[in-house]
């Protein structure tokens, strides 16, 4: 039998958290946070997946995440600290999907994330620790996160749900030889996003030529590309980037500002007869 190495790791005890947040990397609330897990579970490991989501935009969250959890270890507790407000219609739930465990408020982002139902859901009727109601994440996600990374079942955190809040699916208008998308993402380079993936794209296109249409304006654009280099420096290359969602973006330049293109712009794609 093999015996593990002592610089082996063994997933099974790692004991991983991660924070998705809006608060941005200037003020104090991602310190508490971590303060908060490490004094409850001193060898916790702390990812910071990102602080800069736009203040209280679920889509551009579950964007993120949707594209980035399945790239941890199974086991892995991940804490949503976009919109967490609690009310009637937005509670706070913690669930299990593909092996990962989730805690945030349900306020749409979950539906975004994944392509069906959580295995499990429960509200939070854990109580938090302080009277005040402003700062859930440290008061309530961080006692649920530490219960979860200690291999507790998620059942025991609240009452079972079977449902979450729904938001528009992310799914673009596809409509005879057109391809309605709009702009989902924009990333730091300013590379353009959009709700359309691959498969969609080739069934709707068949390989037939095409036209890229922004803002009433078409480009001539009418190739996919497998990299930005495949177009000289200042031209627009559309390819379908890691997310595998197709991508516009300008080689060595900024899509977003020179074609601009904000979240949520609608872009034609329109296919030859």
């Amino acid at each position: 039998m093999h015996q593990p190495e002592d610089n082996e790791i063994n997933m099974a005890q790692v004991k991983i958290i991660t924070l998705t947040t809006d608060w941005g990397p200037r003020d104090h609330y991602a310190g508490v946070v971590k303060g908060a897990i490490l004094s409850k579970l001193p060898d916790a490991r702390i990812v910071d997946i990102t602080h800069q989501i736009p203040p209280f935009s679920v889509k551009q969250a579950s964007f993120i995440l949707r594209n980035t959890y399945p790239h941890f270890p199974a086991g892995t507790v991940h804490i949503v600290g976009v919109n967490t407000e609690e009310s009637e219609i937005t509670p706070h739930i913690a669930l299990e999907y593909n092996n990962h465990f989730f805690i945030g408020a349900d306020n749409g982002i979950f539906t975004l994330m994944f392509d069906g139902l959580p295995e499990k859901i429960v509200e939070l009727t854990i109580p938090q620790d302080s009277g005040h109601f402003i700062f859930s994440t440290r008061d309530r996600f961080v006692k649920a996160a530490v219960h979860l990374a200690n291999g507790k079942p998620v059942e025991e955190l609240g009452d079972v749900r079977n449902e979450l809040k729904a938001l528009i699916s992310m799914q673009p208008q596809i409509n005879g030889n057109i391809i309605s998308g709009r702009v989902i993402y924009i990333d730091n380079y300013e590379n353009v996003f959009l709700n359309i993936t691959e498969k969609e794209f080739l069934e709707t296109g068949m390989r037939r030529k095409f036209s890229l249409n922004i803002k009433g304006k078409t480009h001539p654009v009418n190739i996919v590309r497998n990299a930005y280099s495949d177009v000289p420096e200042g031209e627009i290359a559309l390819l379908f980037s890691t997310t595998g969602y197709l991508e516009i973006a300008i080689n060595k330049g900024n899509a977003s500002s020179l074609l601009g293109l904000r979240n949520d712009d609608v872009v034609l794609i329109e296919f030859a007869r």
